[in-house]
């Protein structure tokens, strides 16, 4: 499992609805991408839910190293480079994974937390501690699905989580989610 993330600020005046437009046309693309367990296409609007920004950041798990780099290298990613520049792409291992209660819900709020790691300690106390706050926010109420991953080049982790309500029981930056494509979320590890 891979964790995949890329985010466009865009400006403090920028229509937001032409992000919601995009989705609407364009969204279907993935939906049945080989490869990809889920893409979530999020978006942060300027004052809504404390947002300092207005921003597109889509978050994707996907099931097969082959899938994410079709899709970087000559599949719909080409659109957003065309049409926004060329973005940076943060990629993490995936350590863990839970379908929360609300799994048959759709997903209205994403909410994504950056971890630094601890120096020191063990590395197999990272894992088994992202693990079990996967399984936490995937336990409390209106929860989708919750995981984690890491990226040992920072050594920072990433929670992310999918609610079905606007109330996420969360810490992190939250996201309006105004599609998801999930070929293949049931093939998803649950644990690494």
């Amino acid at each position: 499992m891979h964790a995949m993330r890329y985010a466009l600020t865009l400006p403090a005046d920028y229509d937001m609805e032409i992000i919601r437009r995009r989705v609407a046309t364009k969204g279907h693309l993935l939906d049945a991408w080989e490869g990809l367990g889920f893409k979530t296409y999020l978006m942060r609007e300027r004052g809504v839910h404390g947002s300092p920004v207005n921003q597109y950041a889509p978050f994707y798990l996907w099931n097969t190293v082959a899938g994410m780099n079709a899709f970087l290298w000559g599949g719909p990613f080409q659109g957003v480079v065309d049409d926004f520049g060329r973005p940076s792409v943060r990629q993490w291992a995936g350590l863990a994974y839970e379908e929360g209660g609300a799994a048959g819900s759709p997903a209205r709020v994403a909410v994504l937390r950056h971890q630094k790691v601890a120096d020191g300690g063990l590395v197999s106390e990272v894992v088994a501690d992202a693990a079990r706050e996967t399984g936490r926010l995937a336990g409390e109420d209106g929860a989708v699905l919750a995981a984690a991953a890491v990226d040992t080049s920072r050594w920072e982790l990433v929670h992310f989580s999918l609610w079905a309500h606007d109330m996420p029981e969360a810490d992190g930056d939250v996201y309006e989610v105004l599609h998801m494509s999930e070929p293949g979320r049931g093939l998803l590890a649950r644990s690494c």
